[in-house]
């Protein structure tokens, strides 16, 4: 049995909120709000690392791909449809009962399972492209979960990482303004000691096998109600990383 990052109290916290998974005016609205820039980057990063051909109906056609934390399954269904074979994983039942409904109402075959990176990791599945959005600041270990991460990309696969920076400003706007002032997250969603900068993300990633190949920051625009990919780091922020092939 492998061991494990998972902090029970945040599955319970999520899994509370699972039926609202596919409301984009619910409790998961900033989460619809960001996908498009989150599906974007993923594209366009996925499409020029593996020399695809963008302009055909399912590009990503021949690539295994992984969503850990996948929830209801925001980012399976589109990565699904642009031809990826996916699967996503979440170790609260009740989002992959959602997530299962609502790929089979929408006719798409995504292999959702109930589990973690870890025991993936540990049964030695390895994907071409491994997502890993939203959820380095809900684990209990950051290093051992990155690492076992590191350990699902195949050599010369990529992955994506999407979190919040550990400054002041992030405290601000992504606990204080985003939780107790507009309201868009539950409060107590998000612990500002779990937060990590890119440089420690990189670092891990260093230590097992796997050199960063970009990083954005992704900012909010209120006046547009929406969001960006912009060149500041100091709140939200992605990064993709390849995995280092056999010398």
């Amino acid at each position: 049995m492998s061991a494990s990052t998972i902090d029970e109290s945040e599955i319970a916290r999520f899994s509370a909120m699972a039926e609202a998974w596919w409301d984009p005016a619910g409790k998961f609205k900033p989460l619809h709000q960001i996908n498009p820039v989150r599906l974007a980057y993923i594209r366009e990063h996925v499409i020029e690392h593996f020399g695809l051909d963008g302009a055909v109906r399912e590009p990503l056609a021949g690539l295994r791909m992984l969503d850990i934390g996948c929830g209801g399954g925001l980012l399976c269904e589109p990565m699904a449809r642009l031809g990826a074979e996916v699967v996503g994983v979440d170790p609260g039942h009740e989002n992959i009962a959602i997530a299962r409904a609502h790929a089979r109402d929408m006719e798409l075959d995504i292999d959702y399972r109930a589990t973690d990176a870890e025991t993936l990791a540990a049964a030695g599945e390895q994907f071409d492209v491994v997502l890993n959005m939203e959820v380095v600041e809900h684990v209990a270990d950051v290093s051992f979960y990155l690492k076992s991460c590191a350990d699902l990309v195949k050599p010369g696969g990529l992955m994506f990482v999407a979190t919040i920076n550990r400054t002041a400003r992030a405290y601000a706007l992504a606990i204080i303004g985003a939780e107790y002032v507009l309201g868009w997250l539950p409060k107590g969603t998000h612990s500002y000691d779990r937060f990590v900068t890119p440089d420690e993300v990189g670092s891990v990633l260093g230590r097992n096998g796997m050199r960063v190949r970009g990083k954005c920051g992704v900012s909010y625009m209120p006046l547009k109600d929406a969001w960006r990919k912009s060149r500041d780091l100091g709140v939200n922020y992605m990064l993709v990383a390849e995995k280092n092939r056999p010398a």
